[in-house]
């Protein structure tokens, strides 16, 4: 499904779109939205450039693999959680906010470092999975050819 018109648009849906899972990645702290939806949202950017430029060129753009992204937020969730018990005596999974608020973005919290831990961890392993398959459809031989 490599149309002129797909190969056209995604060369400038991929970053509004990523730009967009970003903002539903912040929206998330005070409204419905977060880590897992903004995850998702990249997720989808990026299958859609891999429909309409191929995966290799999608592999180029991405830089890392995106498996690499699953212990990274796994990382990043983690000691978001933690974090309660290193900076102060309160119970684990405790909110941590900091003082002064940031114009665009708001407060920062050890909320928001969760939702970052989720969104890369979600993007990591939709990538994953989508390209894994991608891959193995493309080497495959349909499996009327494997009957003989």
């Amino acid at each position: 499904m490599r149309t002129l018109i797909l190969r056209s648009c995604s060369s400038y849906l991929l970053p509004v779109l990523l730009l967009f899972s970003v903002f539903i990645l912040l929206r998330g702290h005070y409204l419905p939205g977060g880590g897992f939806v903004g995850g998702l949202v990249a997720a989808i950017a990026f299958v859609l450039d891999a429909f309409s430029n191929g995966l290799d060129k999608t592999k180029t753009v991405l830089k890392i693999h995106p498996g690499f992204l699953m212990p990274l937020g796994l990382l990043v969730a983690f000691f978001s959680g933690i974090s309660p018990i290193l900076f102060s005596d309160l119970p684990l999974m405790t909110g941590l906010w900091a003082e002064n608020p940031i114009p665009v973005i708001g407060s920062i919290g050890s909320a928001l470092f969760f939702d970052l831990g989720v969104y890369l961890v979600v993007i990591g392993a939709s990538l994953t999975i989508i390209f894994t398959i991608s891959e193995s459809a493309i080497t495959t031989p349909p499996y009327w050819q494997l009957l003989k």
